[in-house]
Formats: C-alpha cells, structure tokens, sequence
C-alpha cells in the first residue's frame, strides 16, 4: 500500500501551479485569438499591459519575466515563444535561459528554448506554453 504524505514541496509545488493556473483559466474567456508568430497557441497570463518588448528577447535566448512567472524566448529571429516559468520537476521558478535553454536551479532540468520540451532531466515533461500575441514591437498576452 502506499502512503502519500504532505511535503513543503508539494504545497509549494500546488501553489505556484494555483498562482500560474488560476491565470490560465481567466485567459479561456478571451474572444482574441491566441495565435503567436510561429501559429502556436495554448493558454496564457492574463494580466494587463505588454509582458515584454520583443526588442529586449536576443534572438537565440531569452528572458524571464519574474513578476509574471513566464520566460519569453526568440529561437530564431522574428520568431517567439512564452512559457510557464515553473519546473515540471518539482515546482521550482526557472531563473535563467542560457545556451538555448531555460534552467532550473533546483534539479538542473533544462528545457528548450523552441518548444517547452525537456533538453536535460530530471524532469519529464515539458514546460506550458502560453498563448501571446505581438502587437506593436511587444509581447502582450492574450
């Protein structure tokens, strides 16, 4: 028989996926559509204003955008993508994108900076990609 027990980290994992879901839900009633430059879409932030100017995402990197737990990236140029900034390993917020990923502090997961999948483990599954679209030089969410 097995035993589930509650740790830290699941509480803390279930509260970022509620601070990061709870938005992604509120996005569903958008009659925009949510269709980036590279015609990808899944949910987004709902939050107000621009998330950041594609001027400040190099191309072939990207960048984390904190106060929204999101990374946005630029694999190729003219070309963007937004994620979750949350590990699928445990929860952790990912804090940098370098060589053509986006790591995590925690377990070392990297993930790429394409597609959300998983370039290095421990984790398994490939970060949430976020519905945006780029309007006026910016990323907005959508």
């Amino acid at each position: 028989m097995s035993e589930s027990r509650i740790t830290r980290r699941k509480v803390f994992a279930s509260t970022a996926v509620t601070a990061v879901g709870v938005p992604l839900l509120a996005a569903c009633g958008s009659d925009e559509s949510g269709t980036d430059s590279g015609g990808d879409s899944a949910g987004g932030d709902a939050g107000d204003g621009p998330l950041v100017a594609t001027s400040e995402v190099p191309v072939g990197g990207g960048v984390i955008l904190a106060d929204r737990n999101l990374v946005a990236t630029q694999p190729t140029e003219g070309t963007f993508k937004v994620f979750s900034a949350v590990c699928t390993h445990q929860g952790c917020t990912l804090t940098k994108v370098v060589d053509g990923t986006i790591d995590c502090p925690c377990h070392g997961s990297r993930f790429s900076i394409e597609d959300g999948s998983v370039a290095q483990g421990p984790a398994e599954d490939p970060l949430d990609e976020v519905t945006f679209k780029v309007t006026d030089g910016d990323i907005v969410p959508s």
